[in-house]
């Protein structure tokens, strides 16, 4: 055999070994290999800044959870309160006038973005306008009856002091207004 036949059977197995699955050799190695040896993606780049991890920070060390953990309306969850929920409906809804339908002026369009007020729409038969108890806080609306208890977790935040809530008798039903309270809103809804 001439040297140059050698040198490629040499390589031709070391391609082999390198290539070969072997799974005692495999799990012999990665239980040697040191920590700096075993490199993920997030080990790619320049090694960050020592961060707390923690998410949370306790202000109290006796606390067990802190209030911003704590979701708002929480406090009025009764289980053992048996009183069935009312059906209710969450509409959203937009001020638009001709320039906006017709001419397209402003910068208004159809998505929830751009909405102006929420309107939840609760059904309370056999109910009368003076049973009808509701508090309404930045993101929860809570509505009690003698027959119906209702603990809604709003999905926008809005202006509580603001709302508007009517009755209607012959429908049963009570229609609350609120105009919401969203971060971008000086920027999406400026004419």
């Amino acid at each position: 055999m001439s040297m140059e036949g050698l040198s490629s059977v040499q390589s031709l197995q070391a391609l082999s070994a390198l290539l070969s699955t072997r799974d005692e050799d495999d799990e012999y190695n990665c239980r040697n290999m040191t920590s700096s040896a075993v490199m993920g993606p997030g080990d790619i780049g320049l090694p960050s800044p020592a961060v707390n991890k923690s998410a949370y920070t306790k202000k109290d060390s006796k606390a067990i959870w802190s209030e911003e953990e704590v979701t708002e309306g929480s406090q009025f969850d009764d289980l053992t309160d048996t009183r069935p929920k009312p059906e209710y409906d969450i509409l959203l809804k937009q001020n638009v006038g001709t320039e906006d339908v017709f001419l397209g002026m402003s910068r208004k369009d159809p998505s929830s973005m751009c909405c102006d007020s929420m309107l939840v729409k609760i059904k309370l038969p056999d109910t009368k306008a003076t049973d009808v108890v509701l508090d309404v806080k930045e993101k929860f609306l809570d509505l009690r009856t003698p027959n119906f208890k209702l603990g809604l977790h709003l999905p926008h935040p809005v202006h509580s002091q603001d709302g508007k809530a009517q009755f209607y008798s012959e429908r049963q039903e009570l229609e609350v207004t609120l105009p919401m309270n969203r971060l971008m809103d000086q920027i999406n809804l400026q004419r």
